[in-house]
């Protein structure tokens, strides 16, 4: 029976930048021997991209939001994160658990209760074995947002404000988490963060 494999997360703020950082840290990690199973959140799966569609673009009550979100990452987990690693395979997700904290508990205010007993529900004792969060100045973010030109979705249209309750739900979640989260300053040149990962993620390769 193979070992399991291993479960990687990249988290962070809109425009923080770790998109620029997923596919490589996936050829990085094949590069190294790794069979890597590339996704991420919402989505992952046939349903789990519908539902994405839905998330980004329609408005909805907060924990109708909520409990979509959780609704794609059961379908995420069955379908492809827990038989990729259960074959030893290493699973690299844009997103995942932290998200729903960061997003609906701290950017929109649902109680943090509610997200740990549906975090419980859908993922029992499952969570990541390395979490990376990329983390950036809100009002940094929200200019390098503007500056892709590309059209904002639902999320990427909110105020700063709602950025900086999104930061600082990751930083209370990340010292709950401390021992799986690893910290990146996203200001830094990508040529650096990839060092930073690099030397992180070595030791486990």
């Amino acid at each position: 029976m193979s070992a399991r494999g291993r479960f990687i997360t990249l988290e962070g703020i809109d425009g923080a930048g770790k998109s620029t950082h997923h596919a490589w840290l996936v050829d990085y990690l094949r590069g190294k021997g790794h069979p890597v199973v590339s996704t991420r959140e919402p989505g992952g799966t046939s349903l789990g991209e519908k539902l994405r569609g839905l998330l980004l673009v329609e408005p909805m009550h907060l924990e109708t939001e909520a409990l979509l979100m959780f609704a794609a990452r059961r379908e995420h987990l069955a379908e492809v994160i827990e038989p990729a690693l259960a074959r030893g395979h290493w699973v690299v997700s844009d997103r995942f658990t932290d998200a729903s904290f960061a997003y609906q508990g701290g950017g929109r205010g649902l109680a943090w209760e509610k997200l740990r007993q549906l975090e419980q529900w859908v993922q029992g004792e499952l969570q990541p074995d390395l979490t990376l969060l990329f983390d950036l100045d809100a009002g940094l973010a929200r200019q390098r947002l503007q500056g892709t030109g590309n059209a904002p979705d639902r999320f990427e249209r909110e105020q700063q404000e709602f950025f900086e309750r999104v930061r600082a739900a990751y930083h209370r979640r990340a010292e709950e988490c401390a021992t799986r989260f690893y910290l990146i300053d996203a200001r830094l040149s990508i040529e650096k963060i990839r060092e930073s990962l690099e030397e992180r993620i070595s030791s486990d390769c």
